[in-house]
């Protein structure tokens, strides 16, 4: 794989942690569901979840060395926001999060900025598919 298909990834990842909510189409209130540890399909980006009181509460775990941070998220049913910072990209953005069923999540950045900036430019109209790999 290669580098570049990494960083993208990455940033998908990361924008997964800052979404602008969006109705949900699921019938169940499955935000209990966020806890736990999770990695974005075909990498080992892994992050652990907790929600506090509505409260989306990221910590990393396995970020390939890329250096971000991020603000609690906003969680709405089924569907998570989170503001992020790519220190070493220099953007910042929101992930939105949407769960799909238990342990299955779909993350994609509605906002980046600068908007001209490459880690923006390769994140836009991507999404990527997080699994639940460990329950609370």
């Amino acid at each position: 794989m290669s580098n570049c298909s990494n960083k993208i990834r990455v940033l998908i990842c990361l924008s997964w942690l800052s979404l602008l909510a969006l109705p949900s189409q699921a019938q169940e209130d499955l935000s209990a569901s966020f806890n736990g540890v999770w990695t974005a399909d075909g990498t080992i980006f892994t992050i652990g979840i907790a929600v506090e009181d509505g409260v989306l509460k990221i910590t990393q775990m396995e970020s390939l060395g890329f250096e971000w941070s991020n603000a609690d998220g906003k969680l709405e049913g089924n569907v998570a926001t989170i503001e992020v910072d790519y220190i070493s990209a220099g953007v910042t953005g929101i992930i939105q999060v949407e769960l799909i069923d238990a342990n299955t999540a779909i993350a994609f950045v509605p906002t980046c900025t600068p908007d001209f900036m490459v880690a923006c430019l390769l994140a836009k109209g991507r999404q990527a598919v997080f699994r639940r790999v460990e329950a609370p």
